[in-house]
């Protein structure tokens, strides 16, 4: 008998184990914990501000208390001059802050980066002002503003002014006694992130300039200016953001007067609450200077083309 030939099957080949969405999920799961506490530590105060806008709140009133719908924005809007003041004072001094912080920084930063003997000593003088608390700056500023012990009285030994003279209580003065205060402050901010991002632009890119001519403004116009783009646009916003809620340094200083000259919106707003306890109105408040803030940084980033292509 002839044997039919035994046909030979090819190997199976080894089945495809399907990949598992565990690694994928893995550290999302893990970072979970800390999203959701960080989720509740920030959305229950906004919704919480937001709920508190809509009602008559004040603890020691409670007979007054209840559902008041717009009525506080209605108010804030049309009856409360008080608001205006400080929103235009905010405007300014977040104007001012930031591009007299922005200027200095950046002179700064050019200045540490070059090479110089003790030039980490001087990055250290430089930078050391932003590792000091906000209540400490305050109270350095308090006694150098003291008219009996500060500046003005060592100023008065010179002939140069009059013994007894305060610039916090003057409203000729005061503005520009905090503006110098926080300034001392601020610019190390700029400086540390501006240099941050100096010193990963090529050397080649200056030496190719140099070969071509270019002079030094020529490069830190083309060269320099272009490659800061960014981290000046963030830092920008980042500072007027807390330029604009800051409230330590002002409430230490003058309590936003001399006569309210210098209350910002957010010093307004802890008056209100803290002081007067009328927390709904301060969440209504809170709630307007919430959109603005959210409006103007929309509208920043859009013009300044944040995170596009330098041309």
């Amino acid at each position: 008998m002839a044997q039919a030939a035994a046909v030979a099957k090819p190997p199976t080949p080894p089945r495809r184990r399907r990949a598992s969405a565990t690694p994928r999920r893995l550290p999302y799961l893990l970072i979970a914990p800390a999203g959701l506490l960080m989720l509740g530590f920030i959305a229950y105060p906004v919704i919480s501000v937001f709920y508190y806008s809509l009602q008559n709140y004040n603890p020691t009133k409670p007979w007054r208390n209840g559902y008041a719908g717009f009525d506080n924005f209605v108010h804030l809007f049309t009856e409360d001059p008080l608001f205006w003041d400080t929103l235009v004072f905010s405007a300014k001094w977040v104007v001012v802050e930031v591009g007299l912080q922005l200027m200095f920084g950046l002179a700064l930063a050019l200045i540490v980066n070059q090479t110089f003997v003790g030039r980490g000593i001087g990055r250290a003088l430089v930078f050391s002002p932003w590792a000091v608390s906000g209540v400490l700056t305050s109270a350095i500023w308090v006694l150098l503003y003291n008219s009996q012990t500060g500046i003005t009285r060592y100023l008065a030994d010179m002939g140069i002014g009059e013994y007894g003279t305060s610039w916090l209580s003057d409203t000729s003065t005061v503005f520009s006694a905090v503006v110098v205060a926080d300034l001392w402050r601020g610019v190390p901010f700029f400086a540390i992130l501006i240099l941050a991002d100096l010193q990963s632009v090529s050397k080649d890119l200056y030496e190719a300039a140099e070969v071509d001519g270019a002079s030094r403004f020529q490069q830190f116009r083309h060269i320099t200016l272009p490659h800061l783009k960014d981290a000046i646009i963030l830092s920008t916003l980042l500072r007027a953001v807390w330029e604009f809620n800051n409230v330590d340094l002002l409430y230490t200083l003058t309590g936003g007067g001399p006569a309210g000259v210098t209350t910002t919106l957010p010093l307004y707003i802890a008056n209100t609450s803290v002081d007067a306890h009328n927390f709904g109105y301060a969440s209504a408040l809170t709630t307007v200077a919430f959109v603005i803030l959210l409006f103007c940084s929309i509208v920043y980033l859009r013009l300044s083309k944040f995170g596009g292509e330098n041309k």
